[in-house]
């Protein structure tokens, strides 16, 4: 059975950079459009960023947008997010997860499998 393993979380400063990483095991990767949400403390957790199965196409949360960067490499089964500018507010649990429908969807109830998640904090 597949799975999403995510990492690259860490604790950072405000203004820092970090870049995510969900490699996909047992399952091709292509096949599936990819996201990545996030949860903080005493919050439901929201889209973050999502791209299509060949990478030409991507779509932002209005909170990230110009700042975080969602990529993929079929070729290693991973997809990535590059967080730039990173604030406080950007401190989360992020989860990476994969969509086996033909269309980008921000609501997470229409992605099938899921990561175990990677804490990212930023400090001020």
């Amino acid at each position: 059975q597949g799975q999403l393993v995510e990492s690259g979380g860490g604790l950072v400063q405000a203004g820092d950079s970090l870049r995510l990483s969900c490699a996909a095991s047992g399952r091709t990767s292509s096949r599936y459009i990819m996201g990545w949400f996030r949860q903080a403390p005493g919050k439901e957790r929201e889209f973050v960023a999502a791209i299509n199965r060949s990478g030409g196409r991507t779509v932002y949360a209005d909170s990230v947008k110009d700042r975080f960067t969602i990529s993929r490499n079929n070729a290693k089964n991973t997809v990535y997010l590059q967080m730039n500018s990173l604030k406080p507010e950007d401190t989360a649990v992020y989860y990476c997860a994969a969509d086996s429908s033909i269309i980008i969807h921000l609501d997470q109830t229409a992605y099938d499998y899921w990561g175990q998640g990677t804490q990212v904090t930023v400090s001020s």
